[in-house]
């Protein structure tokens, strides 16, 4: 992403967390913001503070109607869209038997199919324009999971799949892909109305139970600040090279890096049974 020029970034999920620190960032650097989200109330209390620099639109990231609208509206009142931050999404804690499946597909929908919907929608653009940047907000959980955590995970690892095809798919077109794998950030994730609890089961006590009660302790201490996390992705857009996957926290270096030592150990230990299974 170029440095010059008033830049316009569009955000989905943008009334609280991340996506809140992410439109005060762009509007402290000039930019414009469109801002979206279910709630439009939130919305507007935000836009109030920049408004010459906000637009802000009730969206629901799995309609394709409102994207659609919302795309355009964006494009009439600004020209263009520079850049597309995936921001929205919740979580949902328990353990795979605790969780039905329609909680799960529902998941899915919000957290990987509304990425998919309205990056669809701004590909077309950025194609024409030869010029944009998609960021992806994932999570330490895309890379690696936990007990409790296993439709959270499977949305994000879904998310950094279709990342990665995508990047490649878009770089003749001088489009960029990021995705963001935050740690523990202080955002408003673990709160009631971000993360749905499942029905706990008390068969897991002492796997989901430890999660749960990990969650409930650290939230509202969580060692990230999303004001810092919006600073260092809009650095790593500014690079020459921008990378595929941005890690945030020292919490997700450090058990990333582990999780990968992990896999590289089991590779070259089993390696013998994998080569082992050409035709003769």
């Amino acid at each position: 992403m170029a440095s010059e020029g008033t830049k316009t970034w569009f955000i989905t999920g943008a009334s609280s967390g991340f996506g809140k620190s992410f439109t005060a960032f762009a509007v402290r650097q000039g930019f414009n913001v469109v801002i979206t989200a279910r709630r439009i109330d939130r919305l507007n209390e935000m836009k109030a503070l920049a408004p010459d620099q906000i637009e802000a639109i009730k969206m629901d990231v799995n309609n394709r109607k409102e994207i659609d609208q919302a795309v355009q509206r964006s494009l009439d009142r600004f020209g263009h869209i520079d850049v597309l931050i995936n921001n929205a999404g919740y979580g949902v804690l328990g353990a795979v038997e605790e969780t039905t499946e329609e909680e799960l597909r529902a998941q899915m929908e919000t957290n990987f199919f509304g990425v998919f919907n309205v990056t669809k929608a701004f590909v077309p653009i950025f194609r024409k324009q030869l010029a944009g940047a998609i960021v992806n907000i994932s999570s330490l959980g895309g890379q690696l999971s936990f007990a409790g955590y296993s439709a959270y995970s499977a949305s994000k690892f879904a998310v950094e799949g279709l990342s990665e095809a995508l990047a490649t798919e878009l770089a003749p077109f001088n489009i960029r892909v990021m995705i963001v794998e935050p740690g523990a950030f202080r955002t408003e994730l673990m709160a009631e109305h971000s993360t749905k609890q499942m029905t706990s089961l008390g068969e897991y006590d002492d796997t989901v139970g430890k999660t749960r009660a990990n969650a409930e302790a650290m939230n509202g201490k969580q060692p990230g600040d999303p004001d810092k996390a919006a600073t260092a992705i809009y650095k790593a857009l500014l690079a020459d090279k921008t990378p595929l996957r941005l890690q945030l926290g020292k919490d997700a270096v450090d058990m990333i890096r582990k999780h990968s030592e992990t896999l590289l150990k089991d590779l070259a230990e089993w390696e013998h049974l994998a080569l082992d299974t050409t035709f003769d």
